[in-house]
Parts: C-alpha cells; sequence; structure tokens
C-alpha cells in the first residue's frame, strides 16, 4: 500500500483531492542545445495552466540529457517529453486535442530554431499529424526514416524539420491537487515551491500553473452565468471577515498556494501527491496541507492524503 512517510502528520487534513478523467498527447521535443529547448517547452506550454479559459493543460514531463542510458533520445541531443490534456468529458475531446497538438506543435516547435518533435505515446487510434504539419512544406516536404522513426521532414529556412508521422493520445488524469496554508504568503509559496518541484521529479506527470504554483485556486461554477468557475470565496483569507462563520480559512492562515497535478494514470498522480507533500510538510510557518474536492461531482478519481486511513481507495 503506498503510504506518506511526512514527519508532522497533523498538519494534513483527512481529505482528499479530487481528480478527472483526461485524453492527452505525448512528445517528446529535442534542440541543438538547452537554449533552444528551454524556448521551445515554453512556447508549447505558453497559456495551457487551467482548462476554465485554455484550450488544454500542458506541461514538461521530463528533461532528457543524455546522462544514462534511459537519457538518451533519437537523436542523441537535449530533449523534454510535454503532455497535452483536454477534460474526457468534452463532446469533442478526440477532434479538440489533435487540433490543440496540431497548433502547438506547429506554432511553438516547427518555429524553433534546431528543434525535432517525436512521438512518445503508442496509440490505436492515433493522430496523422505528422502529415498535418508537412502541408507547411508547400509540396517540398516529404517522408522518410530518420533516427530509427519514420516521419516527414520539412524544409525551412533555417534547415530540415523532421517529425513523427503519428502521434498516439490516451487516457489521462487531470486535477490532482494539494493546498497549501501558511501563515504567511512567503511560507505558503516555499510549501507549494517544494511540492511542485517534488511532482515535478516524479514520473509521468505535469504540473501546468506558472513555475507550478497557482495562487488562485478556483470552485467549479461561478455567481456569473457566463463563467464555468470563480474565485473560491470561503478559502480567501482576505474574504474570512466578511464570510465570518461561512470562511473555511482556518485561523492563522493569510495565504493558500495550490499546485495542479495531471498524468498518465491515477497512480502516477498519487505518487506525485505523496512526494509532494513530504517534501513540504515540514516548511516553517505552515499551517495545514488540504485539497480541493466537490464530493464526487468534478471527477471520480480520489487521491486521499491519509491513505493509510482509506486502506479500500489505496493501490496495493
Amino acid at each position: 500500500m503506498s503510504s506518506l512517510l511526512h514527519i508532522n502528520s497533523d498538519l494534513v487534513e483527512d481529505t482528499y483531492a479530487e481528480a478527472f478523467r483526461s485524453i492527452y498527447g505525448r512528445v517528446l521535443v529535442t534542440a541543438g542545445n538547452r537554449k533552444w529547448i528551454d524556448a521551445a517547452l515554453m512556447a508549447a506550454t505558453g497559456h495551457a495552466s487551467s482548462t476554465i479559459l485554455c484550450d488544454c493543460e500542458a506541461g514538461i514531463e521530463s528533461y532528457v540529457d543524455g546522462s544514462s542510458p534511459d537519457q538518451i533520445t533519437p537523436d542523441g541531443r537535449v530533449g523534454a517529453y510535454l503532455q497535452f490534456h483536454v477534460p474526457r468529458f468534452r463532446k469533442d475531446r478526440v477532434e479538440h486535442l489533435e487540433r490543440v497538438m496540431l497548433a502547438r506543435i506547429s506554432q511553438n516547435i516547427l518555429t524553433c530554431p534546431t528543434t525535432r518533435c517525436f512521438n512518445a505515446l503508442v496509440s490505436d487510434p492515433y493522430y496523422k499529424l505528422g502529415r498535418k504539419i508537412a502541408f507547411f512544406g508547400d509540396r517540398h516536404e516529404f517522408r522518410d526514416i530518420r533516427f530509427g522513426e519514420p516521419g516527414w521532414v520539412i524544409p525551412t529556412l533555417g534547415g530540415d524539420f523532421f517529425l513523427s508521422r503519428r502521434f498516439g493520445y490516451a487516457d489521462g488524469l487531470m486535477g490532482g491537487n494539494l493546498w497549501f496554508m501558511g501563515a504567511t504568503e512567503e511560507a505558503a509559496i516555499e510549501a507549494a515551491e517544494l511540492a511542485a518541484a517534488a511532482a515535478d521529479a516524479s514520473p509521468g506527470v505535469i504540473t501546468t500553473f506558472p513555475g507550478g504554483v497557482a495562487a488562485s485556486g478556483s470552485k467549479a461554477g461561478s455567481s456569473y452565468k457566463f463563467l464555468i468557475a470563480g474565485t473560491y470565496a470561503e478559502f480567501c483569507p482576505t474574504l474570512k471577515d466578511k464570510l465570518g462563520a461561512a470562511s473555511k480559512v482556518p485561523d492563522g492562515v493569510t495565504s493558500i498556494m495550490e499546485i495542479i497535478i495531471n498524468g498518465r494514470d491515477l497512480e502516477a498522480v498519487r505518487q506525485a501527491t505523496y512526494a509532494s507533500i513530504n517534501a513540504s510538510v515540514n516548511t516553517k510557518g505552515l499551517v495545514r496541507i488540504s485539497a480541493g474536492n466537490y464530493g464526487g461531482r468534478l471527477g471520480k478519481s480520489f487521491i486521499y492524503l491519509h491513505p493509510e486511513l482509506h486502506p479500500a481507495s489505496s493501490p496495493t
């Protein structure tokens, strides 16, 4: 059974994060050096923090630097794995994810000097994105096998751009989350930063917000009919006096920071959650670690912060 090994367990609320199903794509981007891989990654994952008003949620899963046999890219260069998630509850989810990947690969990776793009998720069915992006070659594009991968070659002013022919997609998970309640803003941020770094080091997951941390945790729904989400007023420290008994902010808390964890499956998100708790629980000034949920109305995948108290929900 998965378990928490943290020290101050009294700081961790007995609750759960409510995650929901997604479909996601996974690609490997390589470049000539770290400068250009970082430029491509920043562009390709830009404006992809929250499904509330972004076309997807995207992030860096891990870097590949050639330091060990399992850290070798097909072309032997520096690279990184990216994930792109859209909610499974979207009726057009398959078509929408294809549009997301088409736009971000063609506009943000193809355009970046020295890059190449490889599929990193084998599936059937799949997207024929290579052919669609290759149309940019204006009839000078051609199919070829390079670096052991069937793909398309697109002549560009900077040189040939290579990408895989097919790109897979599969079921994933979105919305794993943790809340860090601090006596000061600095304490809440420090705890969230430590947690985000631990999640980023966990296999198979991504964090999507700037620096991995969200200062504006939201609730589903809004008093404005044209919005699908809004600020979680009951957990806003500056509204504690205004809301009175309706406020859910613990005494002594002046700031609450959140991290969101998406991943390939529930187990990957679970393990990243526990790693994040362990990394942050001893932060000075941290009052409580909690998580957001809606009683199962948003998703049916629960990640209990104390799995040992909920053995029926814990993996064996």
